[in-house]
């Protein structure tokens, strides 16, 4: 399955759902992960985000805007913003929707997968500070935490360490 520029092989999971098609009907106000893969004993919401993917056009105009976007990125992990608006929104609402469909029977984790090739190095620490705080907020969103804690655990993960934590799941970027 594809997601932009990553190309992923799923084959090993028992069931694969890509839950942000393009022209799928979404229930009104929802956002969805982009994909959910079963396995044996648990259920994984895969959120990518790319900034590395490559300029549409060749000239420096848009080389230029995508680096941009490539540091405003970067900005957005040392805030909360994106988590709050955007990563959790997207969790609580998969999650309600495989609720809706009976089909959150497994634990459930929350990767965020972050095409980081060409980014800046990646501080470790700033992925690791911004996977506790996502889990964080995807456990509690108001005054109390949630009773029913939906995500059992996050990963935030780059290209990189995708191998080593999903050896299962090859990863290739098409150009």
């Amino acid at each position: 399955m594809r997601e932009g520029e990553l190309d992923f092989d799923f084959t090993a999971a028992k069931h694969v759902e890509k839950l942000d098609k393009k022209g799928r009907k979404l229930p009104q106000g929802m956002m969805f992960v982009d994909f959910v893969l079963e396995e044996d004993d648990q259920l994984i919401m895969l959120e990518i985000k790319d900034p590395s993917s490559k300029p549409k056009g060749d000239d420096l105009k848009a080389e230029v805007a995508i680096q941009k976007q490539r540091d405003e990125f970067i900005i957005e992990l040392r805030k909360d913003d994106w988590i709050a608006q955007k990563l959790t929104p997207k969790a609580r609402d998969s999650f309600t929707y495989l609720h809706l469909m009976e089909r959150d029977i497994k634990p459930i984790i929350y990767v965020l997968l972050i095409g980081s090739e060409n980014l800046s190095p990646l501080d470790p620490a700033l992925l690791v500070a911004f996977k506790d705080r996502l889990f964080a907020r995807l456990c509690q969103e108001t005054e109390q935490p949630w009773v029913k804690q939906y995500v059992v655990d996050c990963f935030v993960l780059t290209e990189t360490n995708w191998p080593k934590i999903f050896p299962q799941y090859a990863l290739t970027r098409i150009s």
